[in-house]
């Protein structure tokens, strides 16, 4: 069983960079051939899709975010994080990490983290 679990500070003042961490157990992030994702929902707002790395390392990023945002990982601790500089109050959001396959170009999710809200607030 793949348990996800977000982790970060709740509260991030407009103008510093928000900063969340995935710790990923029952399934190593470099498994072929998984993607590991970030998504938001904000207050009254669907889901929006941020960005992923996947299991070999490669990045990818929603053109929206893609100048705010930063995805990396650590496969020793089996973790994979999130970076998104410059946040104002409309980032306010929970925030999800989520797994995801792909076919035929379309994502499929499996199993996601409880989320986390984060406010930006000062």
């Amino acid at each position: 069983q793949v348990q996800l679990q977000e982790s970060g500070p709740g509260l991030v003042k407009p103008s510093q960079t928000l900063s969340l961490t995935c710790t990923v157990s029952g399934g190593s992030i470099t498994r072929h051939y998984y993607y590991w994702s970030w998504i938001r929902q904000s207050p009254g707002k669907g889901l929006e899709w941020m960005g992923a790395i996947n299991y070999s390392g490669s990045t990818y990023y929603s053109p929206s975010l893609k100048s705010r945002t930063s995805i990396n990982r650590d496969t020793s601790k089996n973790q994979f994080t999130l970076q998104l500089s410059s946040v104002t109050p409309e980032d306010t959001a929970r925030y999800y990490c989520a797994r995801a396959i792909f076919h035929e170009l379309v994502p499929s999710y499996d199993y996601w983290g409880q989320g986390t809200q984060v406010t930006v607030s000062s």
